[in-house]
């Protein structure tokens, strides 16, 4: 449909479609100090508005409003349609409690009843 739309009416549209305030979002990514919201996330990546930052590289932490969720290595950032896309090569999820550091057993019962 938007291949009939004049060019300036769908810059117009993808305008309004970034600014929204019905598609606020609380994942956010940190980089150092600079904090930008994340318009799209994925399993390999995600965009941001390209306005926000000059290309993203390096390790950043990924936020769903204060929880901690990742840590990712961005190797790849291109500008499409007024989005920065970056691209992951790694995407640590942040884990609740210490690594093991043995290996924990699957058939372990969990309690056991007494006897009768």
């Amino acid at each position: 449909m938007n291949g009939f739309l004049p060019q300036v009416v769908r810059d117009e549209l993808a305008a309004a479609r970034r600014t929204s305030p019905n598609r606020r979002s609380r994942l956010r990514v940190q980089s150092g100090e600079a904090v930008f919201p994340i318009l799209h996330l994925w399993s390999d990546g995600f965009a941001i508005a390209a306005d926000h930052s000059a290309h993203l590289r390096g390790l950043v932490d990924i936020y769903d409003g204060a929880r901690y969720l990742s840590q990712c290595l961005i190797v790849a950032s291109a500008i499409r349609d007024g989005e920065l896309v970056c691209g992951f090569k790694r995407a640590t999820p942040v884990a609740d409690r210490p690594a093991l550091d043995y290996v924990r057993e699957q058939a372990t019962p969990a309690g056991y009843l007494p006897g009768f």
